[in-house]
């Protein structure tokens, strides 16, 4: 049976399993999914060990997508344009492709599923690390009036910015650099919450008609959703639709058939 799963550190919170092997039931898919915790010294020979043993591909998360980049023996148009990976595939037997479906799982659930306008809008990225550079691109293909990406240290978010500079609007700063009016959306792309943190952002970033949107997940509210929502932000929502629709495509790539995502999306809740 083929073998899939997901690589991070720490990933025993990955909902990941779950997800495909209900799209693995609904689209009558033989295989395997398994969380692989591996820490980033180890990252790229257990990886290598997986694929030479009956791997076909990997998920990948905090903090590997940067490293799966170098990687990967071929990067896909916009993975290389993030420089971050989120999904491995085995083509043949040794050559292995990187691409990054979070963008278009991001983009799908703002859109489509939550009917958030990303067109015009003044945008607001909080993190510049691998989960950033993954949607960046997505969102600016969308025309936004303003992307500005934000991170605790300024210099990585001015030159990530400038990575993306021919796409549109956008430009990189640091936490205290940020006031004035409140955004339309802020997109919350660090790793705080797994450590039950909060970015160091002014409570002027959002107003009541923001929306604010978490790439992180769980049950109960992320932190971010309970700090916007204390803020007086009505509109506060938790990652789940992204981790699903960026699974469904990363399921689409490696099996060649695309699952419904609503009937997932309707069993998290």
């Amino acid at each position: 049976m083929d073998q899939y799963g997901v690589v991070g550190h720490p990933v025993s919170q990955s909902w990941s399993p779950f997800i495909h092997g209900l799209f693995a039931r609904q689209t009558d898919q033989a295989l395997t999914y398994r969380l692989y915790d591996i820490a980033p010294a180890q990252f790229r020979g257990e990886v290598l060990e997986f694929f030479a043993h009956g791997g076909r591909g990997l998920n990948v998360t905090v903090p590997h997508k940067e490293a799966a980049a170098d990687l990967a023996n071929e990067l896909s148009a916009r993975a290389e344009r993030a420089g971050a990976v989120n999904t491995l595939m085995l083509q043949g037997d040794h050559h292995l492709i990187g691409d990054n479906t979070d963008g278009a799982g991001l983009v799908r659930d703002l859109e489509r599923n939550l009917r958030v306008p990303v067109a015009d809008r003044r945008i607001l990225i909080l993190g510049a690390g691998g989960a950033a550079r993954g949607v960046l691109g997505p969102l600016l293909d969308l025309q936004p009036a303003e992307l500005v990406l934000a991170n605790r240290g300024a210099d990585r978010a001015i030159n990530l910015a400038t990575l993306f500079a021919d796409l549109g609007a956008v430009r990189g700063c640091g936490f205290a650099d940020l006031s004035g009016e409140p955004f339309d959306l802020v997109i919350n792309a660090t790793s705080a919450a797994l450590t039950g943190g909060v970015p160091d952002v002014s409570p002027s970033i959002v107003g009541r008609d923001t929306v604010c949107y978490d790439m992180t997940y769980g049950k109960a509210d992320t932190p971010f959703v309970t700090w916007a929502q204390q803020r007086g932000c009505e509109h506060a929502y938790k990652g789940w639709g992204m981790l699903v629709e960026q699974a469904a495509e990363s399921f689409y790539l490696w099996r060649g058939v695309r699952p419904e995502t609503a009937p997932v999306l309707a069993v998290l809740g």
